[in-house]
Parts: structure tokens; C-alpha cells; sequence
């Protein structure tokens, strides 16, 4: 069976063990925090000369600042939970965090730029004061930006795994219809052969005889991959070759064939059983009831990453109203039906009349190597 876990959420569950990484990228939004700031109080002052001093100072100290806080959170409260609790920790923190960031910040910065940096003494002063303050604030800003991104960031996680669980369960659930769509084919060809073989049993022992070892052969050349997933676009031209066989014998002098597959493409996978509902509508409705019958083509070729077979006949072919587009009996239908279920909207069946006369079936599909 196939899993429903993810690696993503690995991630989700356990968000403590990614400590340094989700640190590092918090540090980051922090420091462009500080350029923020740095611009607008150079802005305040209208001194535009000492720009390159403010981003050394609120850089350094946003970053240092953010650094105790969002260390303690990702220790102490690695997923968001909103809980008042949890902000009014984080929020003493922040106040414990400011006035050290901006002293550590400004001591080091200073000394880095040979200024005079300010003592402990100097900071009882109003200007002082509203710096700590407003260090203060962009620290609490900057933890609920961060915890409101790690909000969207986990929910964005989770719904790509819930996401990625609903795709496998449909997967499997249209792998079952796919099954089921499959099951139809082998017994509607079955129960036709068999019906033409009884009446030939009275008619035509010889005959009969004849057609029952072309089914035997058939019967080898399908059932194996008729129970697989896939089959190579060799294995499947040899299994229509068996079909086309069985049918000459029925049909005698009035069916001819002829199979075209480059070497290169013989080991190219599909869905097996996929061209037999279509030969066997060129034969049942284009070439049967022709009185001369007339000759099935089948050919494979690719270009552009697509795999397009053909399967064409001499037959009566198609009225106008079909030509070109979705149409058919059960095999068309049923085949389109897989190829839907398989590959959706990257692969197509088409009717088209063909020249001079009966009917083309046009496969495309993705081209899948083995």
C-alpha cells in the first residue's frame, strides 16, 4: 500500500529540532527590520549624512535584540499557540532584551567607529530612554511578524500534506477504476472469439482448429501483461500481431495488416491492453461488413516528449458528424476512459476519417521509457 506520509510533515511535528535554521532565517528579517529603522530615524533627524552610523547602530541591535528573543521563544514556545500566556512571556523578554541590545550595540558600534560610547550613568535621560523604548517595540513587532510567518508557513506546510494525502488516496482510487476499466476489455474479445469459433466448429472443424491455436497463442501473448500496470509498446504490437493473426483467420483473404514500430521505441511503457479495443473496432465495424474487407495499419512514433500510435483500416470509416473528434464505440470510449484516468489532460483519442477511405484512431500520451 501505498504511504500517505510525507517528509514535509516531519517538519511540521517536530519544529524544535530545526532550531539554528529557523533562528538564522528570523535574524535575517530582523536586519531588515533595522535598516527599516535605520532610514526612518535618519529621516526624523534630517541628518542624511549620518545614515551609514544608524544602520550600523539599529542593524546591531535589532539583530542582538532579536537574537535573546526569538532564541527564547524557539527554546521555550517552538509553535505558535496564541496563548496570552505565551505573548506576555515573550513580551517581558523584549523588555529585558532591549535595554541590553541597545547598550551591547551601542558599545560596540561606538568603539567601531571611534565614538564615545555612552556609559550605564547616561542612560536615566530622556533620549535614552525613548531609544531603549522604541528598541523595545520593534523587538515585540518583530516576534509577532515572525510567529505570524511561521503561522502561514506551517499551515502552508500542512495543507500540502493534507494535499499530497488526497492525492495518493485519489490516486489509488482511479488505479481500482482503472482496473476495473481494464477487467471490460478481455472478456468483451473473449466472449466474440469464442462465439465465431463455436459456429466454426460445425462449419469448418479445420478452420476451427486453426482459429482455437491463434487464440491459445493470443491467450499467452496478453494475459501476463494484461494483469501488470504496463507493458512495453513492443510487447503490445506483438500482442496485436497475435490478435490480427486470429482474425485473418476468420476473415481469411479479405484482412490484411501491417505493423510499423521503429526499434528504437520498442521498449517505451504504456497500459497494456491499450490498442486491442481499437483493432478490434477497425475490424468488427470498418472492415467486417465490407464486402471485400481491407487492411489494418497500426504505427508508433514520438516527438516532443508524446507517444502517438495509430491505428487506421480501409473500412467503411466515419459519417462526417464523427470525424475529428471525441466519438467511437465501447473500445474508443473505454480507452479514452484509461488514458483519462492515467494521464488526464496530457493524453487524447481522435477520430479521423482517413485517405482515401476508413477511419485513423490517433493515441497521444506521454513518452515513458522503461
Amino acid at each position: 500500500m501505498t504511504s500517505l506520509t510525507h517528509p514535509g510533515a516531519a517538519a511540521v511535528s517536530s519544529p524544535a529540532a530545526s532550531f539554528l535554521p529557523r533562528l538564522l532565517r528570523d535574524l535575517r528579517m530582523a536586519l531588515a527590520i533595522g535598516v527599516v529603522a535605520a532610514v526612518m530615524i535618519t529621516l526624523v533627524v534630517g541628518r542624511p549624512e549620518t545614515l551609514y552610523e544608524q544602520l550600523l547602530y539599529s542593524c546591531l541591535i535589532a539583530v542582538l535584540g532579536f537574537a535573546i528573543v526569538d532564541s527564547a521563544r524557539l527554546l521555550f514556545w517552538p509553535e505558535p499557540s496564541g496563548k496570552r500566556r505565551q505573548w506576555l512571556a515573550l513580551t517581558g523578554v523584549s523588555a529585558l532584551a532591549a535595554p541590553i541590545a541597545h547598550f551591547t550595540g551601542a558599545q560596540v558600534v561606538g568603539r567601531l567607529l571611534d565614538h564615545n560610547p555612552p556609559g550605564l550613568a547616561d542612560y536615566p535621560t530622556l533620549p535614552r530612554l525613548s531609544m531603549v523604548a522604541l528598541t523595545f517595540l520593534v523587538l515585540c513587532a518583530g516576534t509577532l511578524l515572525a510567529v505570524h510567518r511561521e503561522g502561514l508557513r506551517r499551515a502552508e506546510q500542512e495543507h500540502h500534506a493534507a494535499r499530497l494525502r488526497a492525492e495518493t488516496i485519489e490516486r489509488q482510487a482511479l488505479q481500482a477504476q482503472l482496473r476495473l476499466l481494464q477487467a471490460q476489455i478481455e472478456p468483451h474479445m473473449l466472449f466474440n472469439t469464442l462465439a465465431n469459433l463455436q459456429g466454426l466448429i460445425s462449419l469448418d472443424p479445420e478452420r476451427a482448429n486453426t482459429m482455437l491455436d491463434h487464440l491459445i497463442q493470443y491467450l499467452r501473448a496478453t494475459l501476463g501483461a494484461s494483469r501488470s500496470e504496463s507493458t512495453t509498446l513492443g510487447e503490445e504490437f506483438a500482442a496485436m500481431e497475435a490478435y490480427l493473426g486470429l482474425m485473418g483467420v476468420r476473415m481469411a483473404e479479405r484482412l490484411a495488416y501491417h505493423l510499423d514500430l521503429p526499434p528504437e521505441l520498442q521498449q517505451v511503457r504504456l497500459p497494456p491492453m491499450l490498442l486491442q479495443p481499437l483493432v478490434e473496432n477497425a475490424i468488427v465495424h470498418g472492415l467486417e461488413p465490407k464486402i471485400d474487407g481491407g487492411t489494418v495499419r497500426i504505427s508508433a512514433r514520438a516527438h516532443d516528449g508524446l507517444l502517438t500510435i495509430e491505428v487506421a483500416d480501409t473500412g467503411l470509416g466515419l459519417d462526417g458528424a464523427r470525424a475529428g473528434r471525441a466519438g467511437g464505440g465501447v473500445g474508443v470510449s473505454t480507452t479514452r476512459e484509461r488514458l483519462r484516468v492515467l494521464y488526464g489532460e496530457l493524453a487524447s483519442v481522435m477520430l479521423h476519417p482517413a485517405q482515401p477511405h476508413g477511419t485513423l484512431v490517433r493515441l497521444t500520451l506521454p513518452l515513458e521509457t522503461a
